[in-house]
């Protein structure tokens, strides 16, 4: 029974990303297993390089030699964790152009929601109870139970910047757009 998804990294040799890729979505669509392998990409960033004083846009792998496979986990009882089923497991491991997975001993090891966040593979959005200008405590991390005012919001980073009173001084910090709420009067 699918519980839920997790992002697995898949190893391949080095320019066979694309080709590992469109493999896999292969064998999705033609043995219907969209539900168990939701997504598979390949990060990439898009920068500009100046060559013979030319600009031009390219596209570039973040991680080379690497695939990112979002995978239906079931919960196994015995071992008491979650895991991918046995023939995605063997779907994936043997494509042309893998290696493996990224774990230990080769055995798949998701990735933790923060990593996704931070690798960009997934956008989390949060609704914002608050604006600039607005009182708000800190909830979490080091600062937790402080309080300040909202001086700059930045939600493409999803960060928050706050300018809390620290012995004496006003001092800016940059947290989470989670890691705030609004300050209860």
């Amino acid at each position: 029974m699918i519980e839920d998804y997790k992002w697995y990294v898949v190893h391949t040799y080095s320019g066979y990303e694309n080709k590992v890729a469109e493999n896999i979505r292969k064998v999705v669509e033609n043995r219907g297993l969209q539900e168990q392998i939701a997504e598979v990409c390949v990060p990439i960033e898009t920068v500009t390089e100046i060559k013979d004083d030319k600009k031009r846009e390219v596209e570039r792998k973040i991680f080379p030699g690497y695939v990112l496979v979002k995978l239906a986990v079931s919960y196994n009882e015995k071992a008491e964790e979650q895991r991918m089923t046995d023939e995605i497991w063997y779907i994936i491991r043997n494509t042309r152009g893998v290696t493996g997975f990224v774990g230990p001993d080769g055995r798949p090891v998701p990735l933790t929601q923060e990593e996704v966040y931070r690798l960009g593979v997934e956008k989390h959005s949060v609704s914002l109870s608050y604006e600039v200008g607005d009182l708000v405590t800190i909830i979490y991390g080091s600062f937790d139970g402080f309080s300040g005012i909202v001086d700059k919001i930045d939600a493409e980073n999803d960060t928050v910047r706050v300018i809390i009173s620290m012995m004496g001084r006003d001092t800016p910090l940059e947290l989470g757009l989670d890691q705030v709420e609004p300050a209860v009067d």
